[in-house]
């Protein structure tokens, strides 16, 4: 298996012990859409297969000087990226999914998906930091139960412009859900770091994002469930820089092959908006079978 390349967008996330100089002086500078762009135009262009935006809402002060608390909102990101991008996809890494109502994740993702010729991939998971739970007044306790009637929910809505679905905690029948997404499935990865959640994940969606993880303890969770055919393993790699180290780009792509990974979530080394571009086309001139080179399709 060759791992396709996405990336871990710059800027848009940016945790304190792996941002780096140049984000967060973008950040403060008077262009960040502007850099954004160039960024997804080039990875348009060379054939990445996705970008990627992450969702926290609002992170405690004491919390976000050890996680961070730069967290750009993902569908008002993703759908700016896609208005200047034609084949890469469009990736939540991750939705929260107890955050939100499953009918109000079809409909915006669905016009996302719909504006952006269905190149949304959805990311989800069950979420951890029980403070932004209580501030948004979703349920902390019972998430995992939660999640999965939601994602079920999310599955019976995507795409359908009279969904319908009954549960015990969202029940919904002749509602009118226009513009939904052009497509009825829609690739679902879900994160985690326990065979908890690759259960759910083989149960409910397309994919597993695990993070945290050594090379050995994934590999041992990764095979002690069955999956099906064309199911997704993404990895985030180490940072990797083609320029400076190039063989030790190829080896941390090469273990991600060796554990089975279908892509990855990539961060490149870089100094400045232009030198993570120039990482950029670098990187496809190393791995050139991990690129695209015609219109993307999921």
């Amino acid at each position: 298996m060759t791992a396709r390349i996405g990336l871990l967008t710059p800027v848009v996330v940016q945790h304190p012990r792996t941002a780096a100089a140049w984000e967060r002086d973008v950040l403060a500078g008077p262009d960040v859409g502007g850099t954004l762009l160039a960024i997804a135009r080039a990875a348009d262009d060379l054939g990445y297969h996705h970008l990627t935006c992450s969702e926290h809402v609002a992170v405690p002060a004491p919390i976000a000087a050890e996680r961070g608390g730069t967290y750009f909102d993902p569908v008002a990101t993703l759908s700016f990226l896609a208005s200047a991008t034609r084949r890469v996809r469009l990736a939540t890494n991750v939705v929260v999914i107890g955050y939100h109502h499953p009918l109000a994740l079809a409909k915006t993702y669905g016009t996302l998906d719909l504006l952006s010729n269905g190149r949304v991939i959805l990311g989800v998971g069950v979420g951890s930091l029980q403070e932004e739970f209580d501030l948004l007044g979703a349920e902390f306790a019972g998430r995992g139960a939660v999640a999965d009637e939601a994602i079920a929910a999310l599955r019976a809505a995507w795409g359908r412009a009279v969904p319908h679905h009954e549960g015990p905690r969202f029940t919904f029948t002749d509602f009118v859900v226009e513009p939904h997404a052009p497509r009825t499935t829609v690739p679902l990865w879900f994160g985690g770091r326990t065979r908890r959640s690759l259960r759910r994940a083989v149960a409910y969606g397309t994919g597993w994002a695990p993070f945290g993880l050594g090379p050995q303890e994934l590999t041992r969770l990764w095979h002690s469930v069955e999956r099906p055919d064309g199911f997704d393993l993404v990895l985030q790699v180490p940072p990797l820089d083609p320029l400076g180290d190039p063989d030790g780009s190829r080896e941390h792509l090469r273990t991600a092959d060796a554990v089975g990974a279908t892509a990855v979530n990539a961060s490149l080394v870089a100094t400045s908006a232009a030198h993570y571009l120039a990482q950029m086309a670098a990187l496809r001139e190393l791995a050139p079978e991990r690129f695209e080179t015609t219109a993307a399709t999921t």
